[in-house]
């Protein structure tokens, strides 16, 4: 009874607000469309999306503004959310925002790295990540090396993980981006003996432990999958890969798969963990997109098993996020001409 009290209100809204996510009927319809601006009219009368796009200049409804209006959709969601939410369930949802975070500082090393002509384009953030979020996105705006965008990181706690790599050598974009995965999996991970511990109840501490450790294995066998298939990196190299983090798979078990001779021998250790019912590398799917399947099921049945806990505020961010991942590439698609049938199959509709 009590978690129903605790969630009664978050989850009427967040019910509210999954009835406006777009049907795969819609997709199917916006699949077949033939401009960027038909798709934005579309929204604008057919969807939640209309009050974000409405008053945009049908000469601004191009792709890049579109999904900035999108992204602050997200935005907004996560705004309702936490002001329905107790103080609690607003903790949880301050460490929910790390991945946001981290996507962030993504953004702006690839903008430095890249040396991209544009100016960090971050104004339409600013608002969100100035009321919730440790990163000051002025500071960000105005670096122009890695060395200025790390040190205007100071104070946050991104700061000395990404310092550590400034050692004298040549520093890529895959090095700091895998030290910030890495960084966030193993901060996220454990939360579950931190604040989690004290904020939520044992059995939601349980779903977390599940989904985190889950995802955190599900990425770990997908980078094994891809260091063995396409770059055949040694085993020390794939070690420096992984989250080191193990969540039912044995330490021996992971070694059998790092240190398999060939991908036949990779899959032969993969089946032996508890995830291969769920993940078939010889179907024709991209890895990413197995990734996201699983994660779909994973997230839509805690929901179902445990609607009044925090599985439901995790399960409507993910379907949220899910959404505008289908919805930018359907965009895409529909601005290169590519068919109803192939648009449909790359964002792979499916009902919750």
């Amino acid at each position: 009874m009590g978690n129903i009290l605790a969630y009664s209100g978050i989850v009427t809204k967040i019910r509210a607000m999954e009835a406006k996510l777009l049907s795969p009927k819609q997709f199917e319809e916006i699949s077949a469309m033939k401009s960027v601006p038909e798709v934005a009219a579309y929204l604008m009368e057919k969807s939640s999306y209309g009050e974000i796009l409405d008053g945009m200049p049908p000469e601004m409804l191009h792709r890049g503004n579109i999904e900035k209006l999108l992204l602050l959709s997200l935005y907004k969601d996560y705004t309702k959310i936490y002001r329905f939410g107790s103080q609690d369930q607003r903790r949880f949802l301050r460490l929910y925002l790390k991945r946001y975070e981290v996507e962030l500082i993504n953004y702006c090393l690839r903008i430095v790295i890249n040396h991209y002509s544009e100016p960090f384009d971050l104004q339409y953030k600013k608002m969100f990540f100035d009321k919730y979020s440790q990163i000051n996105i002025d500071s960000l705006i105005h670096a122009r090396t890695t060395d200025e965008l790390v040190e205007n990181l100071k104070g946050t706690e991104y700061y000395e993980p990404l310092k550590r790599l400034q050692n004298g050598r040549a520093v890529t974009l895959f090095d700091y981006d895998l030290a910030l995965n890495l960084y966030y999996f193993t901060a996220i991970w454990k939360e579950r003996k931190g604040i989690l511990k004290r904020i939520l109840s044992e059995k939601e501490l349980e779903i977390y432990i599940k989904d985190c450790g889950a995802k955190i294995n599900m990425l770990n066998i997908q980078w094994i999958y891809r260091a063995k298939k396409y770059f055949s990196l040694s085993s020390a190299d794939i070690y420096a890969l992984l989250i080191p983090v193990h969540y039912k798979i044995s330490t021996d078990l992971v070694k059998e798969m790092v240190e398999a001779p060939s991908v036949e021998e990779f899959y032969r250790a993969f089946e032996k963990t508890s995830y291969a019912r769920h993940y078939d590398f010889e179907k024709d799917l991209t890895i990413e997109r197995m990734y996201a399947d699983y994660l779909h099921y994973l997230y839509v049945t805690d929901r179902r098993r445990n609607p009044y806990s925090i599985a439901s505020v995790n399960t409507y961010l993910f379907l949220k996020e899910e959404e505008l991942q289908k919805l930018t590439t359907a965009i895409e698609c529909v601005r290169y001409g590519v068919s109803p049938e192939e648009t449909l199959e790359y964002i792979g509709g499916r009902k919750t």
